[in-house]
């Protein structure tokens, strides 16, 4: 086969990769005072051959809010903040260079405590075949809470744990495989070694008259 073939097949082997590698993940719901943070919006395309056009629009209601507010959209590579409480603080964190989204999230910086609340993404999005089109939407909602400091889980304690005991038990073999090495060549260099051949003939005969003579019976 061509290289220049390999190189093609390789390429859509690749390109179908991205595709199938597309997982909606669930996003987190716990923010820290003046920090960033990421909130997702993954909508996966169920046919990644099919080409697309999609657009979103993103809602918030707080705490004293009766209703959602339209705070962000995202339409044609152009993002646009509507809601003075995000001004200069909402950022597209989502895909970029096409209009065929599938990670509509964003990202508010600097978080305050007014932040807290309910978000809410709806992914418009338009699937293009060959005779006609198809139209489907999609909600996703995501409860945040703004806190003062990040609360560690235990998952996260334990590997931790985990990670330290590893490295010192690493550790303490490491030092025990350089003594054990250390005394095997210290006790090597220590052995007797013949100054010329004659010595070496010597020792080579003495040792063949102290090694016991096996009789084979006939």
């Amino acid at each position: 086969m061509p290289f220049s073939t390999q190189i093609f097949l390789l390429c859509l082997m690749s390109v179908s990769a991205c595709w199938a590698g597309c997982v909606e993940v669930e996003s987190e719901t716990e923010a820290v005072n003046g920090n960033s943070f990421k909130i997702n919006c993954i909508s996966c395309k169920k046919r990644g051959e099919t080409t697309a056009t999609t657009f979103t629009e993103w809602f918030f209601k707080g705490k004293e809010d009766s209703d959602y507010t339209l705070i962000f959209q995202y339409i044609n590579q152009v993002a646009a903040v509507h809601d003075e409480r995000f001004i200069e603080r909402l950022a597209w964190s989502g895909t970029n260079h096409t209009n065929d989204l599938q990670d509509m999230s964003i990202t508010i910086t600097n978080v305050t405590f007014n932040h807290s609340g309910d978000y809410k993404c709806i992914v418009n999005r338009t699937l293009h075949f060959e005779a006609h089109e198809f139209l489907t939407n999609t909600t996703k909602y995501v409860h945040l809470t703004v806190v003062e400091k990040a609360n560690r889980d235990i998952a996260s304690i334990v590997s931790e744990i985990m990670m330290y005991v590893l490295i010192v038990f690493l550790t303490i073999w490491l030092v025990a495989e350089m003594i054990y090495c250390y005394r095997k060549i210290a006790a090597a260099s220590e052995e007797p070694v013949p100054e010329n051949a004659s010595d070496y003939l010597a020792i080579t005969s003495e040792s063949k008259e102290n090694c016991p003579v096996v009789q084979v019976e006939e």
